[in-house]
């Protein structure tokens, strides 16, 4: 539980001093589209099929804590920092370094307690490592939505 709360204090501290990019409606719609899409896929793949669970393989409050308040954040600073004007190398370069640094914080949270909270069934980092790429693009994909959105609801 201690490695959890120090996650959820540093992320969200990181993304919130760090922004300079997203408007209070855009961080309001990456946070609840996170939040459903993480509960979504835990449902699925833990709930369904048991390939990874939080704390224990029961439902628990604790879970509830990694749903809502620690990836959010990090999704924040991944859009806030991402290179929008820069080439197409650059951005698939930027995403690739997120998949190693989450595929780092995911083996930190496999640790014992109190530091881990994290425990894989037949789920590994292998498959986080081709997951995610595919979830850091549908983020940025609901992002630049969203900018679409917002741009045609100003006139």
């Amino acid at each position: 539980m201690l490695g959890l709360i120090i996650a959820i204090i540093v992320f969200n501290l990181i993304a919130f001093r760090t922004n300079k990019r997203l408007t209070t409606s855009q961080i309001v719609h990456i946070w609840s589209f996170t939040v459903a899409l993480q509960t979504l896929i835990d449902t699925y793949i833990d709930t369904g099929y048991h390939g990874y669970w939080y704390f224990s393989k029961a439902t628990n409050f604790e879970s509830i804590l990694t749903l809502t308040v620690v990836v959010p954040p990090v999704n924040m600073m991944f859009l806030n920092w991402y290179p929008f004007r820069q080439s197409l190398y650059k951005g698939i370069l930027y995403i690739l370094c997120w998949v190693i640094v989450i595929t780092c914080y995911e083996a930190i949270t496999l640790l014992p307690e109190p530091w881990g909270y994290f425990n894989h069934g037949w789920w590994n980092l292998c498959y986080s490592v081709l997951v995610n790429p595919f979830l850091l693009v549908l983020v940025l994909n609901y992002y630049k939505w969203i900018c679409k959105i917002e741009k045609l609801n100003r006139y």
